[in-house]
């Protein structure tokens, strides 16, 4: 047996799906306001995962206007490979979105431009049936057929299903055909803490249903344990046979009532089969795969900007016009133009990545010769973190929902400045009912060595519990004003265990 760490997919990784081809596995998990859109992760043992591109990286493929909300944008995709193609179907929440089918004959991309399905909620899916028949159930557990082709609706939106447990918000829903059933996978409860996985199974894609007795078949909801709000949940069939479930959860620190500052993350956990139903092994930090593990190379601490492209897990909010950004100009160098002139604005200038560890140390060498910007920890446009030099020095802006607080400047010298920011979990057990989950100290590494503290924040104001929303940190460079030009972007995990 090998051993392996939960979460699989650490960070912002929300609603996760799944589906293998041969012996590889690849992942799509939402992505809200950020484009590109729709990661797409690739694994040969579902322990590990790298992120090999982005389903919606054209604005032809997505678009968010800055009147899309945050938390809204790209929701729940559902991924799978059918007849030689792979197929995903998501929905954007906001200004002429919708719900849209894209294909690929790649993971990897290029995927297609959207085809539009009217009258589509959000979580959608989609099954085959032996006929051919394409079904597209979406959250309410409300169904119709579908071409995916095309986007015609055949039928009328019909109820599936309310729920296993007579709990709030079922969505999520997955149909899969496994041996002589087919099964409904349901997540329900909402997706905080008292969210859930229920299942019903019937003789056909549009049932009729019964419910599994032992719904829900996975809860957190009620424990003391170190993973909470778990549910929305995919089934995948590993080539022995065996079958796993990816599911979203969140890890939350502090004291009461616990904040998650990472946003959902991407867990795995085992599944067996009794009686004709699915039954969900005990989910853990730690756990255990009956085969070898197969990670792939590890992700380098630095980007240097060299590549002719960015990585995909860089981020950016809504949208990344070209005129905005270069890393030619100068080579080597990611050159952000600002558009507005606070992180406050919906289009603002920033490229960041999500933060997926929860004590980690990032920095970068900032020009500000020609503008001002720096480092951010963003959660939204009301709850961030800036550490911004310009020509009068080096400040701390905090924004806390609607109180902006900005601190007295600290004088450097002219030329690039090493900007930093440290993100500390707190020690846990102290018993401390308002404990912190996390500390930011903001600042400047001097030439010695020496890091110059310039603040030192409460983390848990960036974080889903205080925020709201679904989404979790992303820390990155912006420009607030004229040109900024960042020589390179270090992320380093402090690692606990």
């Amino acid at each position: 047996m090998t051993s392996f760490t939960n979460p699989v997919v650490a960070g912002m990784h929300p609603d996760p799906s799944v589906c293998r081809v041969g012996d590889d596995y690849f992942l799509a998990c939402s992505s809200f306001e950020y484009f590109p859109g729709v990661p797409i992760l690739h694994s040969r043992d579902l322990m590990h995962w790298e992120q090999i591109g982005n389903a919606l990286d054209r604005p032809g493929q997505l678009s968010l206007p800055a009147t899309t909300p945050s938390s809204g944008g790209v929701y729940a995709p559902t991924l799978r490979h059918h007849d030689g193609r792979f197929w995903l179907i998501t929905t954007n929440v906001g200004p002429g979105g919708g719900a849209m089918i894209y294909t690929a004959l790649d993971a990897a991309g290029p995927w297609s431009d959207p085809v539009r399905v009217p009258g589509i909620g959000i979580d959608p899916d989609l099954a085959w049936d032996q006929d051919g028949n394409c079904w597209c159930t979406s959250a309410g557990i409300w169904q119709v057929r579908i071409d995916p082709l095309t986007g015609h609706v055949f039928t009328r939106p019909r109820k599936l299903w309310s729920g296993g447990t007579d709990a709030q918000a079922p969505e999520a829903p997955h149909l899969y055909r496994i041996d002589d059933h087919w099964y409904l996978l349901i997540a329900e409860g909402g997706t905080e803490r008292g969210h859930a996985v229920s299942v019903a199974r019937g003789p056909a894609p549009d049932g009729p249903f019964e419910p599994c007795p032992a719904n829900p078949i996975l809860t957190h909801r009620g424990t003391h344990r170190p993973i909470q709000n778990t549910g929305h949940a995919d089934l995948v069939q590993a080539p022995d046979g065996s079958w796993w479930m990816v599911l979203l959860g969140v890890r939350p620190g502090g004291g009461t009532p616990g904040w998650h500052v990472l946003g959902r993350e991407t867990f795995l956990a085992p599944v067996t089969w009794h009686d004709g139903w699915p039954v969900v092994g005990d989910l853990r930090p730690e756990m255990t795969a009956p085969w070898k593990p197969r990670p792939p190379a590890p992700e380098p601490v630095r980007d240097d900007f060299d590549a002719p492209a960015l990585h995909p897990r860089w981020l950016s909010v809504r949208s990344r016009p070209d005129s905005c950004w270069s890393l030619t100009e100068p080579p080597g160098h990611l050159t952000l133009r600002a558009r507005d002139r606070s992180l406050d604005d919906p289009q603002v200038t920033f490229v960041g990545r999500r933060q997926q560890h929860p004590s980690c140390t990032v920095s970068t060498l900032a020009d500000p010769s020609a503008g001002r910007g720096g480092l951010a920890v963003r959660l939204d446009e009301s709850h961030h973190y800036e550490l911004e030099a310009g020509d009068d020095g080096v400040r701390v802006t905090a924004r806390l929902g609607s109180i902006r607080h900005t601190m007295p400047a600290w004088p450097m010298p002219a030329g690039p400045v090493h900007l930093r920011i440290d993100v500390l979990a707190a020690a846990p057990g102290d018993g401390h009912p308002r404990q912190e989950p996390d500390t930011l100290r903001l600042g400047v590494e001097l030439p010695d060595g020496e890091f110059r503290v310039l603040a030192e924040l409460d983390g848990r104001y960036l974080s889903t519990e205080v925020a709201g929303g679904f989404t979790g940190r992303v820390i990155g460079m912006y420009a607030a004003d004229g040109t900024m030009s960042f020589d390179w972007f270090d992320y380093r995990p402090i690692l606990t265990r």
